[in-house]
């Protein structure tokens, strides 16, 4: 499909069944499959969707093979070239620039939250790793390649579609140079401490620019604690404790690789950090049953999603509540346990109930000093939950 078929108002259409549009009209950018009543096109198609009236809704890219059959890339007639994605991707730079004053890394796209569904990029410098979610995107690649080349002048673009949403529009994982020159690692600044990333072989897109402002937010509570910062990764937050003034630190990650790369951070920074590739599970178990002077009395938990689909919430609720009912448990009276949960279908509402369950598990009181999310660079759509991802909290126990 090209752009003069946009312009000439020839898109194929989708017409939605009776009343099921509110949630588009209310600022949602989903359709699912089972709310379509007629029509459609082909994989990755640039679609128009109209209600059951005839009346038009906006334009947006079509998957006859996922559940989510639609989403809406804007509510008027549009043509997707180049310049469409360069004006998305400069309105969202200069977003970033405003929030972030002087800062060379950060989460330059996210998704729909910055009108372009599907579609996830990391700014290191001069260099920008890709994820994408939806074959609409996937299949305007080089559109999106011209564009950044034309804003940003990258030394590399790189291509992290590893991402198990991927399977779920019948997108391959694959990792690769989209163009340009692409080192395995970065080194970055946030908060005056340097960071080492890796791009090609690390997690998700390689920093987890989603915790930037919770990190920050903690370093006045990190002075003169034994801190334990389970999933630790490459070391983002250990490294800030020790530069807060912890009395002692040590990081707990199941990746060799990222321990690796975690104590070149804690070097980088002259942190005293000790790191220990292990189970994160285990760790606690062997402090809340060991000697009472060798616990920690600040625990960092962070662990990946354990809920991928709204099938598995409820076990992993309850190991969400086992996990931070063992670190509550781990912590003496004063402690501070601060605790995250990384997946979508996990409700703000949901979280707290997991810290209530966690608590009523160990019979030890705790009071919540701090509810937070997400950094401002992952903007979240106040009609779509599901742009809000991270919840993070902050207790004491009791």
């Amino acid at each position: 499909m090209t752009d003069k078929e946009t312009e000439a108002g020839t898109l194929k259409k989708i017409r939605l069944k009776p009343g099921r549009e509110k949630r588009l009209l209310a600022g949602h950018d989903w359709i699912f499959s089972n709310e379509i009543m007629e029509g459609g096109g082909g994989v990755g198609d640039l679609l128009e969707v109209d209600a059951a009236s005839g009346r038009a809704l906006g334009v947006g890219f079509y998957n006859p093979h996922s559940l989510i059959a639609f989403r809406l890339l804007a509510r008027e007639p549009v043509s997707v070239d180049a310049a469409f994605f360069a004006d998305r991707l400069d309105r969202a730079r200069a977003w970033r620039e405003r929030l972030l004053p002087g800062a060379e890394s950060y989460r330059l796209c996210f998704g729909e939250s910055d009108g372009l569904p599907g579609l996830v990029v990391d700014r290191y410098g001069d260099v920008f790793v890709l994820q994408v979610y939806c074959a609409g995107m996937e299949s305007r690649l080089e559109l999106i390649r011209e564009a950044m080349e034309g804003l940003f002048k990258p030394r590399g673009l790189y291509l992290k579609n590893d991402h198990r949403a991927r399977a779920l529009e019948g997108l391959p994982s694959e990792c690769r140079v989209l163009c340009g020159e692409v080192p395995p690692r970065v080194e970055i600044v946030e908060g005056g401490l340097r960071f080492i990333v890796p791009l090609t072989e690390g997690q998700k897109t390689g920093f987890y620019f989603d915790q930037r402002e919770n990190r920050a937010f903690l370093r006045p509570f990190f002075k003169g604690r034994r801190v334990l910062d389970l999933h630790c990764y490459i070391g983002a937050a250990s490294v800030a404790a020790a530069a807060g003034g912890a009395e002692r630190v040590m990081g707990v990650d199941s990746s060799g690789p990222a321990i690796g790369l975690a104590r070149l951070n804690a070097a980088a920074n002259q942190a005293a950090v000790e790191f220990r590739e292990g189970d994160a599970q285990e760790a606690l178990q062997a402090f809340a049953t060991g000697p009472s002077q060798a616990r920690p009395d600040m625990i960092l938990l962070d662990p990946p999603s354990l809920a991928p689909s709204k099938r598995h919430l409820p076990k992993a609720l309850k190991a969400y509540a086992h996990l931070n009912a063992l670190a509550l448990k781990a912590l003496p009276r004063g402690g501070l346990l601060a605790t995250s949960t990384c997946s979508h279908h996990v409700s703000r509402e949901m979280f707290v109930e997991i810290l209530r369950m966690a608590q009523s598990k160990t019979g030890k009181p705790a009071r919540l000093l701090a509810l937070r999310g997400q950094a401002c660079d992952h903007p979240i759509l106040l009609a779509m939950p599901e742009t809000e991802y991270l919840h993070f909290a902050l207790l004491e126990t009791l």
